[in-house]
């Protein structure tokens, strides 16, 4: 728990008046809440006409008897009251008294919550927002590893449960610990004996406490991993929901998930077991305490005559009052298990290392100016290499396309360019300098990308497009979207380019999706395009539409295609065929058509297809 202590102190920081402010308001709540037992005494002694009789007014000496010339003033106050003859008053003046120390302890109380609102809060948002820009920032290869729904669990989930468990630890170290710390000291003022005889039982009440405990940390961490697993095939099931259906594949989705939550539903039952006998095991263990101390206290009021009756009943509402803070912190203790199981969950992410960053040394540059070049570059995503000794090199102003069969390592490419991942070993230059001696903005701002899969937000067109320029106008966008041919339909649309595109673009077809990326990309501007297979997932007639967005989107501009439909890349200034991560042949396609070898094949093959 330390450790999760000192990583959560930047977090805390920032939020330390408010620390400060709930420990003072927690230590006037203890002292109040003692202080409300202990005023029962002189109500309790006015009722039964017990009372202490004070007929000279007391003299202040000095701090040493402050407590006595305090005590002797009320009693003073009280005696003046009984000897008029208004008993009754002075009753009322007790009464007071008591009323008005409650009234302390729950305004200190409500304050203490107040400032722990603001702290828990406020560092549990300023979390969520360095996870999210964490997240954000850790590398593509990350999440190839990483199950979406289990990052998305652990940062709305485990930081809730952080935010309702782990934030009673400022309650268990000062409010209730004082509480109990004041309680005792008072006890002992009042009957050093009854007290000595309430710590004989608390050892044992701990100790039966914690052995409930013992296992609940491991259970809440299985318990919150499998919500992530959860989280995950909903996710899955949900993007991938026209599989589902057209496979048959709902059975096999439904007993997966039923499974899980089945093993959900065994975890939480046992750690709610554990939570819940929390706190009726201390109540009814300090219950036993209460009994005793009644049979042993009632003999030395009731026979031995060594013990006042209204310091006995007020003893026994200080006893009572350390029930309340031991239950809490009992049943706080299992909370923070959960809690700091939660919190190893959510650093986990948080301490991540980011693999692909900027050097310190790393620079921007505004232009792209001569060329792209790939040198005896060789890069595997686990242990086998998917490119092997590649050299390329692009220069300014031209098309290269990339062709070969799936697996080849055409797409790889795109990823390198874009430094989603880095290479083993060669490099890759821009203008003659390393893309990892640029910064990574820099790099991706002369970078535009058209991927197969069009990637589009739950949003408008004019906001799906201003990602590529946030500051463009509506007759930027306009435009942008002519030269990706999707004008046509944009503006049929109720709201034109305010219109809603629903989750992923789901309200367009495949064509029209791959427009509005061509568009985005066209408004970005960028001296440099790479497009990775844009056309292969199109019918004939959208494929058309969206080449002749492409051929306007290439213009005066450097282009790495990467293609599949051969068709699309003819006019190449130079058509790269590779194989197995290696170049196998290179040309314009006439040249390749020329050499008879492995272009002319795919050529053929394809023209049968069709």
């Amino acid at each position: 728990m330390k450790k999760v202590i000192d990583k959560l102190k930047p977090y805390i920081l920032p939020f330390k008046t408010h620390v400060y402010w709930n420990i003072f308001y927690n230590i006037l709540y203890a002292l109040f809440g003692t202080l409300s037992f202990v005023t029962l005494i002189p109500m309790l002694r006015v009722l039964f006409d017990e009372s202490k009789r004070i007929t000279e007014e007391p003299v202040y000496t000095g701090f040493t008897n402050v407590f006595e010339y305090l005590e002797n003033s009320f009693y003073f106050k009280v005696t003046q009251l009984t000897e008029k003859g208004d008993a009754q008053f002075a009753l009322v003046y007790v009464v007071a008294l008591v009323i008005f120390t409650f009234l302390l302890k729950n305004l200190a109380g409500y304050l203490a919550s107040y400032h722990m609102l603001k702290l828990r809060n406020g560092v549990m948002a300023n979390l969520r927002k360095v996870m999210f820009n964490k997240i954000i920032q850790l590398p593509i290869s990350f999440y190839s590893e990483k199950r979406k729904g289990d990052v998305m669990a652990r940062m709305l989930g485990d930081v809730s449960d952080m935010q309702n468990s782990f934030f009673v630890i400022l309650e268990l170290v000062v409010k209730e610990p004082l509480t109990i710390l004041f309680s005792i000291a008072m006890m002992f003022f009042l009957s050093w004996k009854l007290t000595l005889f309430v710590f004989i039982f608390i050892p044992i009440s701990g100790l039966i406490i914690s052995r409930i405990g013992k296992r609940l940390k491991e259970q809440s961490l299985s318990a919150q991993n499998e919500s992530g697993y959860l989280i995950s095939l909903v996710e899955e099931s949900l993007s991938g929901m026209k599989v589902v259906k057209s496979y048959n594949a709902e059975t096999i989705f439904e007993n997966k998930f039923n499974g899980s939550v089945q093993k959900l539903l065994r975890l939480s039952n046992k750690i709610g077991k554990k939570n819940n006998l929390a706190s009726p095991m201390s109540e009814f263990l300090g219950i036993i305490t209460i009994a005793i101390l009644l049979l042993y206290g009632g003999q030395l009021v009731l026979i031995d005559k060594t013990l006042d009756g209204p310091i006995f009943i007020s003893f026994m509402g200080l006893a009572y009052n350390i029930l309340t803070p031991a239950k809490a912190i009992s049943k706080a203790s299992y909370s923070v298990k959960g809690g700091t199981a939660a919190a190893e969950r959510v650093f986990e992410i948080l301490e991540q290392d980011i693999t692909i960053a900027d050097k310190t040394t790393a620079i921007e540059k505004a232009t792209f100016d001569q060329s792209i070049e790939l040198k005896n570059i060789s890069f595997g995503y686990q242990n086998d290499y998917v490119l092997k000794n590649f050299s390329l090199k692009v220069p300014k102003g031209k098309t290269v396309a990339l062709v070969g069969q799936s697996g080849s390592g055409k797409s790889t490419i795109a990823n390198l360019l874009t430094r989603f991942y880095d290479v083993n070993e060669g490099e890759i230059l821009i203008d003659d300098i390393n893309i990892k001696d640029w910064k990574m903005s820099s790099l991706r701002e002369k970078i535009g990308l058209v991927t197969q899969d069009s990637i589009l937000f739950n949003d408008t067109i004019k906001n799906n497009l201003l990602i590529g320029k946030p500051n463009a106008s509506d007759d930027e966008i306009i435009h942008a979207l002519k030269v990706a041919n999707a004008y046509e339909f944009v503006k049929d649309l109720s709201n034109g380019i305010n219109t809603s595109i629903g989750d992923a673009g789901g309200k367009l077809s495949g064509g029209q999706k791959q427009r509005l990326s061509i568009a985005r990309a066209v408004l970005k501007n960028p001296p440099i395009m790479i497009l990775d297979e844009a056309t292969s997932a199109l019918d004939t007639e959208s494929e058309k539409l969206v080449q002749d967005a492409l051929e306007h989107l290439m213009q005066n501009r450097t282009s790495v295609v990467i293609a599949h439909r051969l068709s699309t890349i003819q006019k190449a200034d130079l058509i790269v065929v590779m194989q197995k991560g290696e170049i196998v042949e290179q040309g314009t396609h006439q040249e390749l058509l020329a050499m008879n070898g492995t272009y002319s094949k795919l050529v053929t093959l394809q023209s049968l297809e069709n």
